[in-house]
């Protein structure tokens, strides 16, 4: 059977990373082309860790930005309903203004 990689040796098209021809050309353990052990060892792993790490952490970082803009709009929510309700008590307290104003005028006039 002629297997093109495997899990352990997979083909790589990489010229760097091909296993070197060996004289002995008929045993078939290995495919042609499969990656040495050198450097599945060396640069795969931590290349494989370190991105399986930073993937871990992609859905963190989502969640703390998705956060950060739901406490940026809760605060801007927030505040403008303290705006609306400073604005309402200000109308109402030009209107019982006015009503005083109008109680005394009518007060000096009787």
């Amino acid at each position: 059977m002629t297997a093109i990689g495997t899990i352990d040796r997979p083909l790589t098209r990489d010229p760097l990373k091909q296993a070197l021809m060996s004289p002995n050309t008929t045993t078939s353990e290995q495919p042609h082309g499969s990656a040495t052990a050198d450097f599945i060892t060396a640069g795969a792993i931590t290349s494989r860790q370190n991105r399986t790490r930073e993937m871990q952490l992609i859905p963190e970082a989502l969640a703390r930005a998705h956060m950060e803009d739901r406490m940026r709009e809760a605060d801007a929510e927030r505040h403008a309903l303290r705006l609306v309700a400073a604005r309402r008590m200000q109308r109402r307290a030009e209107r019982v203004s006015l009503r005083a104003k109008r109680a005394l005028a009518m007060a000096v006039m009787h």
